[in-house]
């Protein structure tokens, strides 16, 4: 594959994991894109942990597919976060990586409880 298709794999991954993670942090809010942000949720949650026992904890296959292509352009030395790279590729800044997989997680709980209570527990009161 020449040189233009990794370029296009790669900026592919960047938006789609992008709308994978506003859906996962902000899907609950409206309510035509809650019962995706839960399975969107639930599939995250589902990698991170299950899949994360095989390959890592946190493990994202997204992840892993992009730094791939990545590898094929000549980049090494990648973070074991997605979000950390998103960040020093946007900013061009040095982030903590512990502080980094702090906050993302805080933000998954966070955003999972949003989730399961406008799913399951707001339906219930409004029945």
């Amino acid at each position: 594959m020449n040189q233009f298709w990794w370029h296009f794999l790669d900026y592919f991954f960047i938006v789609f994991h992008s709308l994978v993670i506003i859906v996962n942090l902000f899907g609950w809010i409206w309510k035509k894109t809650r019962k995706l942000n839960l399975i969107l949720l639930t599939l995250t949650g589902l990698s991170w942990g299950v899949l994360g026992i095989f390959y890592g904890m946190g493990y994202c296959p997204l992840t892993d597919w992009h730094f791939s292509v990545l590898h094929k352009l000549g980049e090494y030395g990648l973070p074991n976060s997605y979000i950390k790279y998103f960040l020093e590729r946007l900013t061009g800044l040095s982030f903590d990586a512990d502080l980094i997989d702090k906050v993302t997680l805080i933000s998954f709980i966070v955003a999972l409880v949003c989730s399961i209570v406008v799913n399951f527990v707001w339906v219930k009161k409004k029945r």
